[in-house]
């Protein structure tokens, strides 16, 4: 026998009823430029290797390179940069 919960569930899909709308917040940031030009200018100054570049909320960006030693560790550099 049928259960009264699977039975209401099933017409009131087939009913037409649809969910709520569920309203999400985008994931996605917008910015004015992008940091390719900065990073780039960062990594011809140090002799590094990029490894991260974000932008900020001022214009500016964050670039983050590893700079290589003397046969041990890399360095790793961090600059604030105009955009």
């Amino acid at each position: 026998m049928s259960s009264p919960l699977i039975i209401a569930t099933l017409a009131a899909g087939l009913s037409g009823f649809a969910p709520p709308a569920i309203v999400v917040p985008s994931a996605v940031v917008e910015v004015d430029g992008d940091c390719g030009e900065a990073a780039a200018e960062v990594v011809a100054k140090t002799g590094g290797e990029l490894l991260s570049a974000q932008p900020t909320g001022d214009g500016q960006c964050v670039v983050t390179v590893l700079i290589p030693g003397n046969g041990g560790r890399p360095k790793k550099v961090t600059m604030r940069v105009p955009m």
